[in-house]
């Protein structure tokens, strides 16, 4: 795998991979809707995309490095990190990429799914008659903030974004492209690793680096608050990105080096 000590080398990285080392593939549906007999909707991919790279503490570095859309992603990662299951988020209308006001997607009343609600679904199904899982209650990032208070050095602290209701996509709906976020510390590192199935290189790939990135520092700030003494030394550690499917439309390839 890959190895980075800056964010902005990962960038460099995803480019050359898409010009070098991908193919053209056209697949039957995109956003939930049938694309397969417009010639325009035909994508270039690169398959099994993976790297690891140092994090920086340092918010305004990783902007820097990152370059996400700043004004969207820090508005949008304070709801991802709220404990209210937005749906839909307030910040979608400010989505630079949002398409007639993401109306056709159903975000003027609910998506099918969001960040705030999966990482806070507890209050998101607490109206349902069973509001639970087959055996126990859902968890949140909350508790997988208490897990690692209680085992610092555990290997179960993973964040679910794909639940059980994503699969096979019987609704016929959007499902989650982000699979999870796994947390793990080893000696005074704090590291992640970002399981995604499928990524835009102009439209997400950034974002969702910056937002994971963002997870990592509020995470380690919570276990600092519930436990000092053992956290206090702990610095941010790795990002450990793996995406089955990053991609960009064929038609803009030609733009992939006016993005370094």
């Amino acid at each position: 795998m890959e190895k980075f000590k800056n964010f902005k080398d990962v960038m460099d990285y995803a480019i050359d991979r898409l010009k070098n080392d991908s193919y053209e593939v056209h697949t039957e549906k995109w956003q939930g809707k049938y694309i397969k007999d417009d010639p325009k909707f035909k994508m270039i991919e690169t398959l099994n995309f993976s790297f690891t790279c140092d994090i920086n503490p340092d918010i305004d570095v990783l902007k820097e490095q990152i370059k996400p859309n700043v004004a969207w992603a820090d508005e949008h990662i304070q709801e991802r990190l709220s404990g209210i299951p937005y749906n839909p988020p307030p910040s979608h209308v400010r989505w630079p990429f949002a398409q007639k006001n993401n109306a056709e997607f159903g975000g003027l009343t609910k998506f099918s799914h969001t960040y705030p609600e999966r990482i806070w679904p507890k209050d998101a199904i607490k109206h349902l008659p069973s509001p639970q899982g087959i055996r126990f209650d859902y968890g949140d990032f909350n508790d997988v903030v208490n897990l690692m208070v209680r085992e610092p050095l555990t290997r179960q602290a993973y964040l679910p974004i794909w639940f059980p209701e994503d699969t096979g996509v019987v609704h016929g709906g959007r499902v989650p492209c982000t699979l999870g976020y796994h947390f793990i510390r080893r000696q005074d590192k704090l590291h992640v690793v970002y399981y995604i199935r499928s990524c835009d290189f102009f439209r997400h790939f950034r974002d969702d680096i910056y937002l994971c990135a963002r997870k990592v520092l509020w995470l380690l700030e919570r276990l600092k608050e519930k436990d000092n003494e053992s956290w206090k030394d702990v610095t941010p550690g790795t990002l450990t990105m793996h995406i089955t499917s990053l991609h960009i439309w064929a038609l803009e390839k030609p733009l992939l080096d006016l993005r370094r």
